[in-house]
Protein backbone atom coordinates (compact mmCIF):
# COMPACT_ATOMS: atom_id res chain seq x y z
CA UNK A 1 0.00 0.00 0.00
CA UNK A 2 1.21 3.50 -0.80
CA UNK A 3 1.01 5.31 2.55
CA UNK A 4 1.13 8.67 0.76
CA UNK A 5 -2.16 7.99 -1.01
CA UNK A 6 -4.94 10.09 0.45
CA UNK A 7 -7.72 8.18 2.19
CA UNK A 8 -11.24 8.24 0.76
CA UNK A 9 -13.73 8.36 3.64
CA UNK A 10 -17.01 6.49 3.40
CA UNK A 11 -18.87 9.72 4.21
CA UNK A 12 -17.13 13.06 4.64
CA UNK A 13 -19.41 14.80 7.14
CA UNK A 14 -16.73 17.30 8.10
CA UNK A 15 -16.51 18.57 4.52
CA UNK A 16 -20.30 18.75 4.13
CA UNK A 17 -20.80 20.72 7.33
CA UNK A 18 -17.80 23.02 6.94
CA UNK A 19 -19.36 24.51 3.81
CA UNK A 20 -22.39 25.52 5.90
CA UNK A 21 -20.45 26.74 8.93
CA UNK A 22 -21.37 30.42 8.62
CA UNK A 23 -25.11 29.73 8.37
CA UNK A 24 -24.87 27.22 11.23
CA UNK A 25 -23.26 29.92 13.38
CA UNK A 26 -26.11 32.34 12.62
CA UNK A 27 -28.71 29.70 13.53
CA UNK A 28 -26.82 28.81 16.72
CA UNK A 29 -26.62 32.43 17.85
CA UNK A 30 -30.32 32.95 17.22
CA UNK A 31 -31.27 30.03 19.47
CA UNK A 32 -28.77 31.06 22.12
CA UNK A 33 -30.23 34.56 22.20
CA UNK A 34 -33.88 33.60 22.68
CA UNK A 35 -33.12 30.58 24.87
CA UNK A 36 -36.13 28.47 23.83
CA UNK A 37 -34.13 25.29 23.27
CA UNK A 38 -37.26 23.13 23.14
CA UNK A 39 -40.27 24.39 21.20
CA UNK A 40 -38.53 27.47 19.82
CA UNK A 41 -39.62 29.23 16.61
CA UNK A 42 -37.05 27.28 14.56
CA UNK A 43 -39.12 24.11 14.95
CA UNK A 44 -42.29 25.53 13.42
CA UNK A 45 -40.26 27.23 10.70
CA UNK A 46 -38.51 24.01 9.73
CA UNK A 47 -41.74 22.01 9.83
CA UNK A 48 -43.35 24.46 7.42
CA UNK A 49 -40.40 24.43 5.06
CA UNK A 50 -40.03 20.67 5.05
CA UNK A 51 -43.72 19.88 4.52
CA UNK A 52 -43.76 22.31 1.57
CA UNK A 53 -40.56 20.75 0.21
CA UNK A 54 -42.10 17.26 0.35
CA UNK A 55 -45.39 18.47 -1.14
CA UNK A 56 -47.42 17.51 1.94
CA UNK A 57 -49.81 19.43 4.19
CA UNK A 58 -48.15 18.86 7.56
CA UNK A 59 -44.87 18.04 9.24
CA UNK A 60 -44.23 17.29 12.92
CA UNK A 61 -40.66 17.20 14.22
CA UNK A 62 -39.85 14.32 16.58
CA UNK A 63 -36.78 12.98 18.34
CA UNK A 64 -35.66 10.47 15.69
CA UNK A 65 -36.78 8.46 12.70
CA UNK A 66 -37.73 5.38 14.71
CA UNK A 67 -40.07 7.47 16.86
CA UNK A 68 -41.55 8.97 13.70
CA UNK A 69 -42.51 5.54 12.38
CA UNK A 70 -43.75 4.34 15.79
CA UNK A 71 -45.93 7.42 16.24
CA UNK A 72 -47.43 7.01 12.76
CA UNK A 73 -48.36 3.40 13.46
CA UNK A 74 -49.87 4.27 16.84
CA UNK A 75 -51.69 7.28 15.42
CA UNK A 76 -53.29 5.10 12.76
CA UNK A 77 -54.58 2.79 15.48
CA UNK A 78 -52.25 -0.10 14.66
CA UNK A 79 -51.38 -2.31 17.62
CA UNK A 80 -51.82 -5.74 19.21
CA UNK A 81 -53.51 -8.23 16.91
CA UNK A 82 -52.39 -6.41 13.77
CA UNK A 83 -49.78 -7.41 11.21
CA UNK A 84 -47.69 -4.92 9.25
CA UNK A 85 -45.97 -5.89 6.01
CA UNK A 86 -42.29 -4.90 6.05
CA UNK A 87 -39.54 -5.61 3.50
CA UNK A 88 -36.81 -7.81 4.94
CA UNK A 89 -34.13 -5.63 3.39
CA UNK A 90 -34.22 -2.62 5.71
CA UNK A 91 -32.60 -1.32 8.86
CA UNK A 92 -33.91 -3.02 11.97
CA UNK A 93 -35.68 0.17 13.13
CA UNK A 94 -38.52 -0.47 10.67
CA UNK A 95 -39.43 -3.75 12.35
CA UNK A 96 -38.62 -2.30 15.76
CA UNK A 97 -41.32 0.36 15.36
CA UNK A 98 -43.92 -2.25 14.42
CA UNK A 99 -43.13 -4.29 17.52
CA UNK A 100 -43.09 -1.15 19.69
CA UNK A 101 -46.83 -0.65 19.12
CA UNK A 102 -47.57 -4.31 19.82
CA UNK A 103 -48.12 -5.34 16.20
CA UNK A 104 -46.30 -8.13 14.35
CA UNK A 105 -44.06 -7.58 11.33
CA UNK A 106 -44.73 -9.78 8.30
CA UNK A 107 -41.49 -9.78 6.36
CA UNK A 108 -41.64 -9.98 2.57
CA UNK A 109 -39.06 -10.21 -0.18
CA UNK A 110 -37.66 -7.47 -2.38
CA UNK A 111 -37.13 -6.95 -6.09
CA UNK A 112 -33.78 -8.30 -7.35
CA UNK A 113 -32.77 -5.20 -9.31
CA UNK A 114 -33.67 -2.34 -6.93
CA UNK A 115 -33.77 -4.35 -3.66
CA UNK A 116 -36.98 -2.45 -2.78
CA UNK A 117 -40.18 -4.07 -1.50
CA UNK A 118 -41.83 -6.31 -4.10
CA UNK A 119 -45.49 -5.20 -4.48
CA UNK A 120 -46.52 -8.69 -5.60
CA UNK A 121 -44.89 -10.22 -2.52
CA UNK A 122 -46.67 -7.66 -0.35
CA UNK A 123 -50.01 -8.53 -1.93
CA UNK A 124 -49.42 -12.26 -1.44
CA UNK A 125 -48.58 -11.74 2.25
CA UNK A 126 -51.90 -10.09 3.18
CA UNK A 127 -53.92 -11.97 5.78
CA UNK A 128 -57.08 -11.12 7.75
CA UNK A 129 -55.04 -9.36 10.44
CA UNK A 130 -52.97 -7.24 8.07
CA UNK A 131 -53.34 -3.54 8.85
CA UNK A 132 -50.60 -1.73 6.91
CA UNK A 133 -47.74 -1.88 4.46
CA UNK A 134 -44.49 -0.06 5.17
CA UNK A 135 -42.79 0.99 1.93
CA UNK A 136 -39.10 1.47 2.69
CA UNK A 137 -37.34 3.88 0.34
CA UNK A 138 -33.88 2.34 0.42
CA UNK A 139 -30.47 3.72 -0.58
CA UNK A 140 -32.08 6.97 -1.80
CA UNK A 141 -34.71 5.50 -4.13
CA UNK A 142 -38.46 5.40 -3.58
CA UNK A 143 -40.37 2.13 -3.61
CA UNK A 144 -43.19 1.62 -6.11
CA UNK A 145 -45.89 3.50 -4.21
CA UNK A 146 -48.22 3.47 -7.21
CA UNK A 147 -48.42 -0.34 -7.18
CA UNK A 148 -48.43 -0.51 -3.38
CA UNK A 149 -51.23 2.03 -3.18
CA UNK A 150 -53.38 -0.17 -5.41
CA UNK A 151 -52.71 -3.14 -3.13
CA UNK A 152 -53.41 -1.12 0.03
CA UNK A 153 -56.62 0.40 -1.35
CA UNK A 154 -57.92 -2.97 -2.54
CA UNK A 155 -57.54 -4.45 0.96
CA UNK A 156 -58.27 -1.38 3.07
CA UNK A 157 -54.72 -1.09 4.45
CA UNK A 158 -52.70 1.90 5.56
CA UNK A 159 -49.67 2.71 3.42
CA UNK A 160 -46.70 4.19 5.27
CA UNK A 161 -43.39 5.44 3.88
CA UNK A 162 -40.14 4.80 5.72
CA UNK A 163 -38.25 7.63 4.03
CA UNK A 164 -35.10 7.69 6.18
CA UNK A 165 -32.92 7.32 3.05
CA UNK A 166 -34.97 9.43 0.68
CA UNK A 167 -34.98 13.16 1.46
CA UNK A 168 -35.84 14.78 -1.87
CA UNK A 169 -36.23 11.55 -3.85
CA UNK A 170 -38.95 11.45 -6.52
CA UNK A 171 -40.96 8.80 -8.30
CA UNK A 172 -43.35 9.71 -11.10
CA UNK A 173 -42.55 13.32 -10.27
CA UNK A 174 -43.74 13.19 -6.66
CA UNK A 175 -41.43 13.50 -3.70
CA UNK A 176 -41.08 11.07 -0.83
CA UNK A 177 -43.49 12.05 1.90
CA UNK A 178 -46.41 13.03 -0.33
CA UNK A 179 -47.70 9.70 -1.59
CA UNK A 180 -49.06 7.77 1.40
CA UNK A 181 -50.98 8.03 4.65
CA UNK A 182 -47.81 9.31 6.30
CA UNK A 183 -44.05 9.21 5.98
CA UNK A 184 -41.33 8.83 8.61
CA UNK A 185 -38.07 10.71 8.07
CA UNK A 186 -34.82 10.37 9.99
CA UNK A 187 -32.37 13.25 10.35
CA UNK A 188 -29.54 11.10 11.69
CA UNK A 189 -26.27 12.92 10.87
CA UNK A 190 -25.37 10.67 7.92
CA UNK A 191 -28.69 11.24 6.11
CA UNK A 192 -28.91 13.43 3.01
CA UNK A 193 -30.72 15.90 5.26
CA UNK A 194 -28.82 15.18 8.46
CA UNK A 195 -28.90 17.04 11.75
CA UNK A 196 -25.91 17.69 13.98
CA UNK A 197 -27.35 15.13 16.36
CA UNK A 198 -30.51 13.08 16.17
CA UNK A 199 -33.93 14.05 14.90
CA UNK A 200 -36.87 12.92 12.83
CA UNK A 201 -40.20 14.00 11.39
CA UNK A 202 -43.64 12.76 10.48
CA UNK A 203 -44.86 14.15 7.15
CA UNK A 204 -48.47 13.66 6.10
CA UNK A 205 -51.49 15.08 4.29
CA UNK A 206 -53.64 13.94 7.23
CA UNK A 207 -53.82 17.01 9.46
CA UNK A 208 -55.68 15.15 12.20
CA UNK A 209 -52.93 12.51 12.32
CA UNK A 210 -50.30 15.26 12.50
CA UNK A 211 -52.08 16.87 15.43
CA UNK A 212 -52.31 13.51 17.20
CA UNK A 213 -48.57 12.90 16.67
CA UNK A 214 -47.72 16.38 17.96
CA UNK A 215 -49.78 15.83 21.09
CA UNK A 216 -48.53 12.31 21.74
CA UNK A 217 -44.88 13.30 21.26
CA UNK A 218 -45.35 16.12 23.75
CA UNK A 219 -46.44 13.90 26.65
CA UNK A 220 -50.01 13.70 25.34
CA UNK A 221 -50.50 17.40 26.00
CA UNK A 222 -53.57 19.21 24.70
CA UNK A 223 -52.81 21.61 21.86
CA UNK A 224 -54.96 24.26 23.56
CA UNK A 225 -54.07 23.72 27.24
CA UNK A 226 -50.50 22.75 28.05
CA UNK A 227 -51.49 21.66 31.57
CA UNK A 228 -54.06 19.14 30.32
CA UNK A 229 -52.85 15.76 29.04
CA UNK A 230 -55.50 14.19 26.85
CA UNK A 231 -53.69 10.95 26.02
CA UNK A 232 -50.89 8.78 27.35
CA UNK A 233 -48.01 10.17 25.38
CA UNK A 234 -44.25 10.13 25.27
CA UNK A 235 -41.36 12.57 25.00
CA UNK A 236 -40.35 12.83 21.35
CA UNK A 237 -39.66 16.36 20.14
CA UNK A 238 -37.27 17.93 17.66
CA UNK A 239 -35.29 20.56 19.53
CA UNK A 240 -34.78 24.14 18.38
CA UNK A 241 -31.05 23.84 17.66
CA UNK A 242 -31.48 20.83 15.41
CA UNK A 243 -34.45 22.43 13.64
CA UNK A 244 -32.38 25.55 12.96
CA UNK A 245 -29.50 23.51 11.57
CA UNK A 246 -31.88 21.45 9.43
CA UNK A 247 -33.39 24.59 7.90
CA UNK A 248 -29.87 25.67 6.92
CA UNK A 249 -29.17 22.32 5.29
CA UNK A 250 -32.60 22.07 3.62
CA UNK A 251 -31.85 25.22 1.60
CA UNK A 252 -29.04 23.41 -0.22
CA UNK A 253 -30.45 19.87 -0.21
CA UNK A 254 -31.36 19.76 -3.90
CA UNK A 255 -27.88 20.97 -4.85
CA UNK A 256 -26.30 18.31 -2.63
CA UNK A 257 -28.58 15.61 -4.06
CA UNK A 258 -27.63 16.61 -7.60
CA UNK A 259 -23.97 16.23 -6.63
CA UNK A 260 -24.72 12.74 -5.31
CA UNK A 261 -26.41 11.78 -8.59
CA UNK A 262 -23.43 13.08 -10.54
CA UNK A 263 -21.09 11.09 -8.32
CA UNK A 264 -23.09 7.91 -8.97
CA UNK A 265 -23.09 8.56 -12.71
CA UNK A 266 -19.30 8.80 -12.55
CA UNK A 267 -19.15 5.51 -10.66
CA UNK A 268 -21.29 3.85 -13.33
CA UNK A 269 -18.87 4.94 -16.05
CA UNK A 270 -15.84 3.50 -14.26
CA UNK A 271 -16.90 0.44 -12.25
CA UNK A 272 -15.63 -2.95 -13.43
CA UNK A 273 -18.26 -5.16 -15.07
CA UNK A 274 -18.40 -7.63 -12.19
CA UNK A 275 -19.65 -4.86 -9.87
CA UNK A 276 -23.45 -4.91 -10.13
CA UNK A 277 -24.93 -1.54 -9.11
CA UNK A 278 -28.37 -1.52 -7.53
CA UNK A 279 -30.65 -0.41 -10.37
CA UNK A 280 -32.51 2.87 -10.54
CA UNK A 281 -36.06 2.39 -11.83
CA UNK A 282 -36.88 4.48 -14.94
CA UNK A 283 -39.69 6.24 -13.05
CA UNK A 284 -37.40 7.14 -10.16
CA UNK A 285 -35.04 9.96 -9.35
CA UNK A 286 -32.81 8.57 -6.66
CA UNK A 287 -30.92 10.87 -4.31
CA UNK A 288 -28.24 8.20 -3.74
CA UNK A 289 -28.05 8.24 0.01
CA UNK A 290 -25.76 5.26 -0.57
CA UNK A 291 -23.79 3.95 -3.55
CA UNK A 292 -24.55 0.24 -3.38
CA UNK A 293 -23.15 -2.51 -5.57
CA UNK A 294 -23.43 -6.29 -5.41
CA UNK A 295 -20.35 -8.49 -5.67
CA UNK A 296 -19.76 -12.21 -5.34
CA UNK A 297 -16.53 -12.04 -3.32
CA UNK A 298 -17.41 -9.29 -0.85
CA UNK A 299 -14.88 -10.12 1.85
CA UNK A 300 -11.96 -9.97 -0.58
CA UNK A 301 -13.24 -6.80 -2.26
CA UNK A 302 -13.75 -5.08 1.10
CA UNK A 303 -10.25 -6.13 2.16
CA UNK A 304 -8.81 -4.53 -1.00
CA UNK A 305 -10.63 -1.29 -0.26
CA UNK A 306 -9.43 -1.41 3.34
CA UNK A 307 -5.80 -1.89 2.33
CA UNK A 308 -6.06 1.16 0.10
CA UNK A 309 -7.63 3.36 2.81
CA UNK A 310 -11.01 3.50 1.13
CA UNK A 311 -14.11 3.55 3.33
CA UNK A 312 -16.91 1.06 2.78
CA UNK A 313 -20.04 -0.29 4.47
CA UNK A 314 -22.64 -3.05 4.25
CA UNK A 315 -26.36 -2.19 4.15
CA UNK A 316 -27.37 -4.78 5.35
CA UNK A 317 -25.46 -8.01 6.04
CA UNK A 318 -28.28 -9.69 8.01
CA UNK A 319 -31.86 -9.25 6.77
CA UNK A 320 -34.38 -8.41 9.47
CA UNK A 321 -36.08 -11.81 9.38
CA UNK A 322 -32.74 -13.52 10.13
CA UNK A 323 -31.88 -11.34 13.12
CA UNK A 324 -31.87 -13.24 16.46
CA UNK A 325 -34.30 -10.76 18.02
CA UNK A 326 -36.88 -11.49 15.29
CA UNK A 327 -36.44 -15.24 14.91
CA UNK A 328 -40.13 -15.87 15.61
CA UNK A 329 -40.96 -14.10 12.34
CA UNK A 330 -38.52 -16.09 10.19
CA UNK A 331 -39.39 -16.63 6.53
CA UNK A 332 -37.44 -17.90 3.53
CA UNK A 333 -36.92 -14.80 1.37
CA UNK A 334 -34.33 -15.72 -1.25
CA UNK A 335 -33.78 -12.33 -2.92
CA UNK A 336 -33.14 -10.49 0.33
CA UNK A 337 -30.94 -13.31 1.63
CA UNK A 338 -28.81 -13.41 -1.51
CA UNK A 339 -28.46 -9.63 -1.50
CA UNK A 340 -27.36 -9.66 2.14
CA UNK A 341 -24.36 -11.78 1.11
CA UNK A 342 -23.41 -9.54 -1.82
CA UNK A 343 -24.21 -5.87 -1.10
CA UNK A 344 -21.35 -3.45 -0.55
CA UNK A 345 -21.65 0.31 -0.08
CA UNK A 346 -18.96 2.52 -1.63
CA UNK A 347 -17.99 6.05 -0.56
CA UNK A 348 -20.75 8.56 -1.29
CA UNK A 349 -21.03 12.22 -0.44
CA UNK A 350 -22.00 15.44 -2.23
CA UNK A 351 -18.38 16.53 -1.76
CA UNK A 352 -16.92 13.34 -3.25
CA UNK A 353 -14.50 14.28 -6.04
CA UNK A 354 -14.24 12.58 -9.42
CA UNK A 355 -10.60 11.81 -8.62
CA UNK A 356 -11.67 9.97 -5.47
CA UNK A 357 -14.31 8.00 -7.39
CA UNK A 358 -11.78 7.02 -10.03
CA UNK A 359 -9.36 5.84 -7.33
CA UNK A 360 -12.08 3.71 -5.76
CA UNK A 361 -12.84 2.19 -9.15
CA UNK A 362 -9.15 1.65 -9.90
CA UNK A 363 -8.85 -0.38 -6.68
CA UNK A 364 -12.00 -2.33 -7.60
CA UNK A 365 -10.62 -3.19 -11.02
CA UNK A 366 -7.59 -4.76 -9.29
CA UNK A 367 -9.62 -6.53 -6.61
CA UNK A 368 -10.63 -10.20 -6.92
CA UNK A 369 -14.14 -9.94 -8.35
Amino acid sequence: MNVDTEAVPFLDLASINTILQHDYDVAWKSVMQHGRFVGGPEVEEFEGHFSAYCGARACVGVANGTDALTLILAGLGIGPGDEVIVPANTFIATAEAVCAVGARPRFVDVLPDTLLIDPDAAAAAIRPGTAAIVAVHLFGQMADLHALHRVARRHGLALIEDAAHAHGARRRGRRAGSCSDAAAFSFYPSRNLGALGDGGAVVTNNVELAEWVRSCGDHGRSVTDRYRHVQRGCNSRLDSLQAGMLSVKLASLDTANTARRQAMEHYLRHLPPWCEPVAEHPESESVYHLAVIQVDNRAAVAASLERNRIGWGIHYPIPCHRQPAYKEFVEYLPVAERAARRVLSLPMSPSLSTAAIERVCEVLWKAPG
